[in-house]
């Protein structure tokens, strides 16, 4: 039996409210009695991330600009959802279409991760495609101006190891998802 405990919230506000960015500060009673009056926490929506594959044994990839750090990355196709709006399945399908023009029969749930929980409240949905086919153009939102990459499974673990594919949720998701592959 584990003797953990949690924090004990005091106090809870928003002290960032906007449509990309909400921020929270709590005040917080840990354990030991210690008050910590600014334990601020980002209030994330969910994200899922799809690991799309051809029947040629290629892994679509996306690559964008990522403002926050200031470089282009290679990912897989994700993007964030309201589970009060939509299912993370539904919301896989729709990024993929959106973000390749590609789409898949169906997904098979790989996991769901958490990115950061000791600051971020959201998590992560991750899913595999298989025998995915472009059925047309990409529909990107006005944030968004991204180059599709196919690049074939043998090749991604030294793209990894290179550093080419740098990003932590698609890696989980590449690491993960060979294992439910279909035809090794």
């Amino acid at each position: 039996m584990s003797k953990l405990q949690e924090w004990q919230i005091l106090n809870s506000k928003m002290v960032l409210d906007h449509p990309w960015c909400q921020v929270r500060q709590d005040e917080v009673k840990l354990p030991s009695g210690t008050i910590i009056d600014d334990y601020f926490v980002n209030v994330r929506p969910d994200i899922v991330l799809v690991l799309p594959i051809t029947d040629n044994r290629e892994v679509i990839f996306v690559r964008q600009y990522r403002h926050g750090v200031g470089d282009f990355f290679l990912e897989l196709p994700a993007g964030r959802f309201d589970p009060t709006q939509e299912s993370a399945e539904d919301a896989g399908l729709r990024e993929l279409q959106e973000e390749t023009g590609y789409i898949a029969q169906q997904l098979i749930k790989i996991a769901i991760l958490y990115d950061n929980p000791s600051k971020d409240t959201n998590q992560i949905h991750l899913f595999l495609a298989e025998n995915v086919v472009k059925v047309g153009e990409q529909n990107l939102d006005i944030t968004e101006e991204i180059e599709i990459i196919l690049i074939p499974l043998e090749s991604v673990l030294e793209k990894i190891t290179q550093g080419e594919i740098s990003v932590a949720g698609t890696i989980a998701a590449l690491f993960l998802g060979l294992n439910f592959i279909t035809d090794k």
